[in-house]
């Protein structure tokens, strides 16, 4: 799959986003080592601590179908421009994937991807024996 075709289905995602509060609609499309892609939307609550975000949404989904082999995972938003993953977010990633590729697109079209090490040099981890 391409960068391209991933930003695509993110942007599909985030059409389905439920951001009342914040008017912020994200969409994230997280690609498996096995070619499967899982897709989130971002989901606010009035608490907003309860707010789950996309990348979250679309780890989420693929653990609980029994995926968490992720090469690659694409990020759209409704502000356009770069939507870089909350540190959450990272973490999150961080746990099943360090090396996993995050795919952004700008306001211009232009996709670039980072590797999570490099926006999250320093994650915390435990050594998983």
């Amino acid at each position: 799959m391409t960068d391209a075709e991933l930003i695509e289905l993110s942007e599909e995602a985030m059409k389905y986003a439920y951001s009342p509060y914040s008017r912020f609609e994200v969409g994230a499309a997280i690609l498996c080592e096995s070619g499967k892609v899982y897709s989130g939307c971002n989901v606010e609550n009035a608490t907003f601590g309860a707010t789950n975000c996309a990348e979250r949404t679309a780890v989420f989904k693929a653990v609980s179908e029994g995926s968490a082999d992720f090469e690659a995972i694409a990020i759209t938003s409704s502000g356009g421009g770069l939507t870089f993953p909350c540190g959450i977010c990272r973490q999150v990633l961080a746990e099943f994937s360090p090396q996993i590729r995050v795919v952004l697109k700008s306001e211009d079209g232009e996709i670039s991807s980072f590797t999570l090490s490099e926006l999250l040099p320093h994650g915390f981890a435990l050594d998983k024996q």
